[in-house]
């Protein structure tokens, strides 16, 4: 059974091409060896995860779905510090050669990282009156 507050409902994924398109489209970026992870303000009271793990950079369906779920697992856990923003997550090759701690220290650096560079705006746009 999950804790409250753990889960990973509809609510929050990226689901249409449009949704990932919008963080694509002008993100916020942290990238390293391993993962690449784009930012953008949402607008909303929580934060968004899409995931796009290239076949081509990651040929077997078997470390995709590892990798996948390392990342929706880092997500869940840091979801109630990571406010109004979508975030999607690719992997490069060399996610392969990492290991699972490796992999989350890496993703604790970037949702540090992209939650600190984004908070500005996303202040700003969840404040209404800002000017």
């Amino acid at each position: 059974m999950e804790a409250s507050g753990q889960g990973f409902p509809k609510t929050h994924r990226l689901n249409t091409a449009a949704e990932f398109q919008r963080v694509f489209d002008q993100p916020l970026k942290s990238a390293d060896s391993r993962l690449t992870v784009l930012a953008r303000t949402n607008g909303k009271t929580h934060p968004r995860l899409g995931l796009a793990i290239s076949k081509r950079q990651v040929r077997k369906a078997t470390d995709r779905n590892l990798i996948k779920r390392l990342v929706r697992e880092s997500f869940r856990l840091r979801q109630h510090t990571l406010g109004g923003l979508d975030f999607v997550v690719m992997a490069r090759s060399a996610a392969l050669q990492a290991d699972h701690e490796t992999l989350r220290r890496s993703l604790q650096k970037h949702w540090d990282r992209l939650v600190t560079q984004c908070k500005p705006s996303w202040s700003s746009s969840s404040n209404p009156t800002a000017t």
